[in-house]
Parts: C-alpha cells; sequence; structure tokens
C-alpha cells in the first residue's frame, strides 16, 4: 500500500516508522523543504508537499493539518485520510483503552489516571497527545495492557473509533482559528464517544451542560464526576465517590487550585470504571502528584518573591483558574497570540480580583485587552517587551516581597514564541538564573 504521511513532526515520524515496518510503501510530505528524511523513506517536501496526494492509498495527517486542507489540494481523497489516532484505535491489540478530551485538564487528568492503574499493578501506555505518538508502542502492546489517550479535537475531527471509556472534562471555545465554528469545535470533541456502545463508558463532567451532551453522542453507559456517583468534593472538602467512600481532603493535594480538584475527580472516576478501586492506592496516587511541566509550576522563591509557569494556559478560562489559584497578590504576565476568542469574562475576572492581580499585558493580544480593560476600569501595565528577560525585569518592578509573578497568558504562543514549552522554558530559564 501506499502510504503519504503530511507533516513529519513527532506524530508524523511514528507514523512513518509503524507503516514502514508493517511492509508499506512511505512517502513524507511536508513544507520544510530542508528536512532529512531517512534514505529509505521518499519525500515530497516544499511548496508543492500537498499536491497529487490522490496516487496514494492511505493519507496520514499530522493532528494540526486540517484535512480541508489536503482536500483544497486534492479533492475527492477526505475517505483516505486518516490519523495515527485513528490507525491505533482501528488495530489495538488490545480493548482496555481509555480516551480523555476536554478544553483544559487533559494532560494531568491522563497522567493521573494511567498512574492509579499503574498503582494498581496494571501495564500501562500514555500517548495521544501528551508527548507519544500511541503507534510508537502498539508494537508492544500485550491484550491485558491498559492505553491512556490524552486527545485534542484536532486528533478527533475525523476519528472513526471510540474507546472503552471516554472521558470529557470542562469544554470552553478553543482553537476557532482551525475549527469552523464552535459547533465544529464540539463536534469532533464528540466524536471520541460517537462509536461507543451500550457495554462502554462515557463519563463526563456534572457542573457542564457541554460535556454532557458530548458524552451524550454514543450509546455509553453515563457516569458523571463532580457529583455521584462519580468522584466528588463533598462536605468538608472530602474527595469521596460513590458516595461513601473516602479517598482524601482537598488539602492534602499538593496540585494548586480549585480546577484541579476537578482534574483529580475525573482520573478518580475514571480509573474506577476501569475496576481500579482501592481507596489507599488511590490516595497514595492523587496527594503524591505535583503536576505536569508548565501548568501551574512553582519555579523558586527568591528575593520574596514566589514565581509560577502557567505557561499552557492558553486560553482565558486557564488563565482564571490560575490567578484564582495561587493565594496572595501577584503580577500576572497575560497575553499572546490572538485567535479571536471571547474577553469578556477574563476581564470581569480581573474585576473581581483586581486587589490582588496586576496584569501586565504582553504580545499580539495586548492592545485589545487593554481597550477591553479601559473600558472597565481594570489596571494594567502594557509591556512592549518582546524578550522574556525584559518582560520578567518589568513584572519585577511591580511585584514587592510576599508577592508573586506568574507567567499565565491566557493566549497562545505563537506570535513570540515557538510554542507554550519555549514560552515556559524560556521564562524558567530566565527566573532561574536571576
Amino acid at each position: 500500500m501506499k502510504v503519504a504521511v503530511v507533516g513529519y513532526g513527532v506524530e508524523g515520524r511514528a507514523s512513518a516508522t509503524y507503516f514502514a515496518q508493517n511492509g508499506h510503501e512511505v512517502t513524507i510530505c511536508d513544507k520544510n523543504p530542508g528536512l532529512v528524511v531517512p534514505a529509505e523513506l521518499s519525500h515530497q517536501l516544499g511548496d508543492k508537499y500537498l499536491h497529487d496526494l490522490d496516487q496514494f492509498d492511505l493519507i496520514i495527517r499530522s493532528a494540526g493539518i486540517h484535512p480541508a486542507v489536503i482536500c483544497a489540494h486534492n479533492p475527492g481523497v477526505m475517505s483516505k485520510i486518516t490519523t495515527a489516532v485513528n490507525e491505533f484505535l482501528a488495530h489495538s491489540p488490545t480493548q482496555n483503552i481509555i480516551g480523555i478530551t476536554g478544553t483544559k485538564g487533559k494532560g494531568t487528568t491522563s497522567t493521573l489516571t494511567a498512574r492509579i492503574l499503574e498503582a494498581h499493578g496494571h501495564k500501562v501506555w500514555l500517548g495521544g497527545n501528551i508527548g507519544r505518538s500511541p503507534l510508537e508502542f502498539i508494537g508492544e502492546m500485550q491484550p491485558e495492557d491498559w492505553v491512556v489517550l490524552e486527545l485534542s479535537s484536532f486528533q478527533l475531527y475525523d476519528v472513526r473509533h471510540s474507546p472503552h471509556i471516554a472521558a470529557c472534562l470542562m469544554v470552553v471555545p478553543e482553537h476557532l482559528d482551525w475549527h469552523e465554528d464552535l459547533d465544529d469545535y464540539y463536534h469532533a470533541k464528540s466524536n471520541l464517544f460517537r462509536m461507543q456502545k451500550s457495554d462502554d463508558v462515557a463519563i463526563y463532567y456534572a457542573d457542564s451542560a457541554t460535556s454532557g451532551q458530548i458524552a451524550s453522542s454514543g450509546d455509553g453507559r453515563l457516569i458523571p464526576y463532580f457529583a455521584d456517583p462519580g468522584a466528588k468534593v463533598c462536605e468538608h472538602n472530602q474527595i469521596e465517590i460513590e458516595k461513601t467512600i473516602k479517598i482524601c481532603h482537598v488539602d492534602e493535594l499538593k496540585l494548586l487550585g480549585k480546577h484541579n480538584w476537578q482534574n483529580v475527580c475525573a482520573a478518580i472516576t475514571v480509573a474506577w470504571q476501569a475496576g481500579c478501586q482501592d481507596p489507599e492506592k488511590i490516595k497514595h496516587v492523587v496527594v503524591d502528584f505535583t503536576g505536569l511541566p508548565h501548568r501551574l509550576e512553582f519555579v523558586r522563591d527568591t528575593g520574596g518573591i514566589r514565581y509560577y509557569n502557567d505557561s499552557f494556559a492558553a486560553t482565558p478560562d486557564a488563565a482564571i483558574a490560575s490567578f484564582s489559584a495561587i493565594p496572595g497578590k501577584k503580577t500576572v504576565i497575560l497575553g499572546g497570540f490572538d485567535r479571536g476568542l471571547p474577553l469578556d469574562h477574563l476581564v470581569r475576572a480581573l474585576q473581581v480580583h483586581t486587589d490582588s492581580v496586576r496584569p501586565l499585558l504582553i504580545g499580539e493580544s495586548a492592545k485589545r485587552l487593554a481597550k477591553l480593560c479601559d473600558d472597565a476600569s481594570v489596571s494594567y501595565t502594557l509591556c512592549g517587551k518582546q524578550h522574556m528577560g525584559d518582560i520578567v525585569r518589568e513584572a519585577q518592578e511591580t511585584a514587592k516581597g510576599g508577592e508573586a509573578i506568574v507567567l499565565s497568558p491566557g493566549f497562545a504562543s505563537f506570535d513570540m514564541f515557538k510554542n507554550f514549552e519555549d514560552r515556559g522554558n524560556q521564562f524558567k530559564k530566565v527566573v532561574e538564573a536571576l
């Protein structure tokens, strides 16, 4: 079979290796004309990398490449287009697959779920949007293994299979520069559940009508979290499941913020439905977990100022959760690439927290956000600096001892940085050198 792999990043490399090892004729298609491709693989690079793809039997798109972009150059090939995730779900040697989607919290919830399963003695493979393509490990798996996949709307856009256990976390508008509209974004998320059968499990966030609607897209058995019978925060801030089974107190968690209570409850509920129901083992995992890089990550305390890296906060809702979670007064570095998301609720949150949050506005979005702040009488500092060192130094001018400086942009990174990791790593490098 002739296979085109469109996009040769982490996911594309895994796809190319998988199909080549399985005896298929693989061609790498990438817009980078200087890309180094293994000698045994054919390639189609540069401006015409999307041309003549109708000659291939299968087209593997990297998640960030919209199918419409491929079809614009190759009408009639939509049925040939697939993804690494879709191929994995179709050919996995195990049916013990958990898929987790949502706007934010996917990585934390997926990692916690995997660790709870491991604590119960299972061999667990963690992949998807969290760093490893599942095609990297499909050849090493055994039928009794478990797989936890963090899945984005890009990966779910044209997926044709659903996992045994699927979970939808909080969903708010995002990626509207990629999706046609908000309904298109929700539809992609719904694909995770759409092919579920009655013996599958569909988990949703009880406080979100949208999450419930998405989880109801298939025939899976609906289980809420943050409500019975799933895990929830009960009276006296005790986390319990199935109404009476105590797991831990929220004060025992090392994760900051009430939004992380949701993530912990989601992971407990998912793992519980996978048969991992030892409260002590669950507690050990969730109270020891300190979080993932770039998610409310404490960097250091120096000069009496605490520094936090929350570069992963690429939506207004994530920024609100961040500055709501960190106690005391803080300067929040806010702004970045403007995808045109609504900002009214962010400005309202800044009004509510006006005594504790000083916004330092950066990036492409700064002017729009500044105008909204002016209209709402919200004080801010407009920072025109382009380098992280200069941005941090300006933040230091407003912060005092006992306070915090928080990188929680609320916007994507592409106007000034390669990605959110680059943005967060630059921040940490500057802070660690202070």
